[in-house]
């Protein structure tokens, strides 16, 4: 791909009214960095890990970064190549993401428990010059097979270190802000990840807005979304920097850990999915006294259960709720300001620079200046942005008198679990390779801790029985598909609900499931 990845074009009357406000500038993220890594050079950088631990300063993870960008420039790379990772919540992943942007290439951030299959899809559409892994993380142990293409790789703990060029590279090159900058891969309804692409422009506004919506008392903060995904990047290595603020990382979510840092490190926890602040809650070795670190908390990326707002409002948290993509970041939010009602049960109102308006059907349609510039498959981008600039979510909402959107339903068969976005198509059509799968239907189901889970219909062939739910995930597991896509519940049935023309209604389908829940059999 390097320099042809393919970006939509703006309309010029929105492409000059973000100039003009100032939303889009001409500075690349490398330049950002550049700037922030000088004013807070002395700014700790710590992650808590059992595997790789590390304890240093921003400068100190600048220097890595420099002598990355050094080492790969002189190996060739150059402003418009790609550079792909897939690295937990280490030191060198945000050493291979400052490395990039110094460099002027397009980052491609690859969660670390994403399976060959995946990983195998996504460098094969990027076509990276760079490859930067881990030689084993957990479930995750690096296939040499997966990147046998791309020609420069890196393994962190083998050959990562013979990457680094002795003398650091010194300032950034130059690229055009309205250039790719990241290609983030999500799941979504097709059965592929698709390809996000954004700029320079998008990500700067994207990281300042989110620079605004942060409380300034909120003290340290762990972050644990994974920084192979593109918002737990920027909010790891790029918020941090340009706000002065320390970063502090874990590689695995493990709510003892959580409470440990709080009472040795002061470290705060400011939010996520709703199952990373229950589990920390539910856990035995919660005090009240723990509160102090949880005053602020910012719920997304999950279904949000009206229960969990009001009892962390009830333990005196200030909770407020966003809503937004991959897509597009920060469609709306709440503010703290907002009456407590609309902070508990709605998805807030447009963030600054954004439009939003519902389609006849009722699905929401947005536009703004970090709303990206489409896929790498140009067929995905037509389909979803239409020539005004207004981006066709998927998701249902509606809008109430005071202009606070609340999302009701999704038009896609995405299913988000503990805000991973779970294709259903995929997960179907892993299934339907086992012998015994006639047909099969993918659905979300309720779950108290992740919002949703995966939750397979099944008819069978004839002759054949109902796998277990063991040699399910088992065969999953041979295929090397995410564990987050494994089914988590199996249903099997005679045949769906149709529609005349023979099409599975997956909305009565979900209503069956949600029904099993409740103790009453699929049929």
């Amino acid at each position: 791909m390097n320099a042809a990845v393919p970006i939509r074009a703006i309309p010029d009357d929105l492409r000059h009214h973000y100039r003009r406000m100032g939303w889009w500038t001409d500075e690349s993220l490398g330049a950002l960095l550049g700037r922030g890594l000088d004013e807070h050079a002395a700014m700790g950088f710590h992650v808590y890990s059992k595997v790789r631990p590390y304890a240093g300063t921003f400068a100190d993870v600048g220097t890595v970064a420099r002598r990355l960008a050094a080492g790969l420039h002189s190996r060739g790379v150059r402003p418009g190549d790609v550079i792909a990772f897939q690295l937990p919540n280490w030191m060198e992943a945000a050493a291979t993401f400052w490395a990039s942007s110094i460099l002027g290439t397009a980052v491609v951030p690859i969660v670390h428990f994403y399976g060959p299959r995946e990983v195998a899809f996504i460098l094969g559409d990027a076509r990276p010059s760079v490859f930067i892994t881990a030689e084993k993380f957990g479930r995750m142990t690096y296939d040499p097979a997966v990147s046998a293409d791309v020609p420069i790789v890196g393994v962190v703990g083998s050959t990562f270190d013979e990457l680094l060029d002795d003398e650091p590279m010194r300032g950034v090159l130059d690229v055009d802000p309205g250039g790719a900058a990241l290609i983030a891969y999500t799941s979504g309804t097709t059965s592929d990840p698709k390809g996000v692409v954004h700029t320079h422009q998008t990500l700067g506004f994207e990281t300042r807005q989110q620079i605004a919506n942060y409380q300034p008392d909120r003290g340290r903060q762990l972050n644990a979304l994974p920084v192979g995904h593109f918002m737990g990047m920027l909010t790891a290595f790029l918020v941090p920097v340009l706000d002065g603020m320390p970063v502090d990382l874990c590689d695995e979510w493990d709510p003892e850990l959580v409470i440990s840092l709080m009472d040795t490190e002061g470290v705060g926890f400011g939010g996520g999915p709703t199952y990373f602040v229950t589990s920390v809650l539910d856990h035995p070795d919660f005090r009240r006294s723990h509160l102090r670190y949880l005053t602020y908390i910012g719920l997304g990326g999950s279904t949000i259960p009206g229960a969990i707002t009001r009892h962390l409002t009830d333990l005196g948290i200030t909770v407020t709720r966003a809503y937004g993509s991959t897509e597009h970041p920060s469609v709306t939010g709440t503010n703290i300001s907002a009456p407590e009602v609309k902070r508990l049960t709605t998805d807030g109102t447009p963030r600054l620079g954004v439009e939003i308006r519902l389609g006849d059907d009722g699905e929401v349609l947005s536009r703004g200046p970090d709303l990206c510039l489409g896929y790498t498959d140009e067929t995905l981008t037509a389909g979803a942005f239409d020539g005004d600039g207004w981006y066709h979510t998927g998701d249902i909402g509606s809008i109430d008198a005071d202009g606070y959107l609340s999302i009701v339903d999704r038009k896609s068969d995405m299913i988000i679990r503990g805000g991973e976005n779970v294709s259903a198509a995929a997960v179907e059509e892993v299934l339907l390779t086992l012998p015994a799968i006639a047909d099969a239907v993918v659905v979300s189901a309720p779950d108290t801790r992740f919002g949703e889970r995966v939750a397979a219909v099944m008819r069978l062939r004839s002759g054949h029985l109902m796998p277990t739910l063991e040699e399910v995930r088992q065969h999953f597991d041979t295929a090397g598909v995410a564990r987050q896509k494994w089914p988590e519940e199996i249903h099997e049935v005679e045949d769906f609900p149709r529609t005349p023309s023979g099409k599975v209604q997956k909305h009565r389908v979900r209503e069956l499931v949600a029904r099993a829940d409740r103790g009453s059999p699929v049929r």
